[in-house]
Order: C-alpha cells, then structure tokens, then sequence
C-alpha cells in the first residue's frame, strides 16, 4: 500500500511541475511596467520594511527569502523580468518576508524546527540504511532513522501554510497595488497554486516514504 501511494505521489508530482511550468511559461508573456526586483522593493517599502535587501542570484526558481541575512534572493529571469510571473514571484517571497515581520506563527514553527531538521537531515539517510542492513541484529536502529525521518516529514507539512499564506499576501498586494487588474490577479493566483501544490506532492511523497520504512519495521 505504502508503495502504491507513493508512485502515484510521483506521478501527480511529475504532472505538478509540468503545469508549472506550463503556467511559467504562459505568464512570462504577459507584460508588466516594472521589473520583479522593483515589484518588491516596493512591497517591502508600502509594508514599513526598509531593512531587508534585495539580490540577484543564479539559477531558474531558485527564489527565497533568507531571514538570517535579510535578503530577498531572486533569480535572474524574475529579478530582471517585467512580466506577470516575476511579479507574482517576486512579491510572494516578500510575503515570507512580511510574515517574518509580523511574526506569523506557522513560519515561527518552521524556523525554530529548522536546526533540528537540519541534523536530522544530514544523517537519517546514514542511520537508515545502517537499520536495514542490521535490522535482525539492532532492529531498534531502523527505528531511530524513522524517528529521523518523521521529523523531515513534519517539517514538510508544517511548510504548507507557510507557503500558501505568502502566496495570498502576494495575490492581495498585487491587486491592491495596481499591479495587477481583475483579469491579471486570477493569473498570478493561478501561477502561484501550481507553485503551492509542489510543496503539496512533496510533503505526501515524503509520509509515503515514511509509512514504507514502517511497514517495513514493523514486519521485522
């Protein structure tokens, strides 16, 4: 069972980030007047925020925000681009930002849940394999690695409405800013979904993961 929910997982998964980028595609040809690194300069300015920078970096949607720097990181494609899905990008980072502000409690949680995920990150691939390889000598290991791996699973979840909130403060802003009407806003809202239903598929593909590791002690 547990196999089976995860191959559909990865199949939705695979149909998530082709209609993402699908819908990329289809919202960088709508125009916009300003570039997604003045979009959010000027989110953070209209919100008080005068303290947080915002930088160019390599990649395609590798977009973040870094609360530990203060700066908004965007890609090449969105910090230069002057189209709809830049925008929506852009601006949905600077929702982490303003939730950080705001101290928005699910993004509280998430940050303060980091240096463990963190450590149990870098060693609960180690620590499972080395369960399965001595499952019928230290069985009590596969065990620990799956303790590991339910926190990674939380984690994931717990991502969710952080993800979805930022989402609907970049939709609001836009519209309430101008800079999108009522035919364009339903458009960002659109390319932000897809963006949101990736984070969706991972954290089911990791609770399939999990289940499999523990149907998998449990029949040892």
């Amino acid at each position: 069972m547990a196999w089976l929910l995860f191959i559909l997982v990865m199949i939705a998964s695979y149909i998530v980030q082709m209609v993402l980028s699908s819908r990329i595609n289809k919202y960088s040809q709508v125009a916009t007047n300003l570039t997604g690194a003045q979009i959010a300069q000027m989110m953070l300015e209209a919100n008080g925020i005068h303290d947080v920078s915002i930088t160019c970096i390599s990649g395609t949607l590798t977009d973040h925000y870094n609360p530990q720097t203060r700066t908004v990181n965007l890609s090449e494609n969105i910090y230069n681009g002057r189209n709809l899905a830049a925008a929506a990008i852009a601006a949905h980072e600077c929702g982490h930002v303003i939730q950080h502000a705001t101290g928005y409690a699910p993004l509280k949680l998430r940050t303060a849940a980091v240096p463990l995920v963190s450590f149990a990150s870098k060693s609960v691939q180690w620590i499972l394999l080395l369960g399965i390889l001595l499952i019928n000598v230290t069985p009590m290991l596969l065990w620990l690695g799956i303790a590991l791996f339910a926190i990674t699973t939380l984690f994931s979840f717990i991502t969710l409405p952080v993800e979805v909130n930022a989402s609907q403060r970049a939709v609001e802003w836009l519209n309430s800013a101008n800079i999108t009407d009522s035919t364009t806003t339903a458009y960002a809202h659109d390319a932000l979904k897809w963006a949101a239903y990736t984070y969706v598929t991972a954290a089911l593909g990791s609770l399939a993961t999990l289940l499999y590791y523990i149907s998998m002690a449990r029949r040892n």
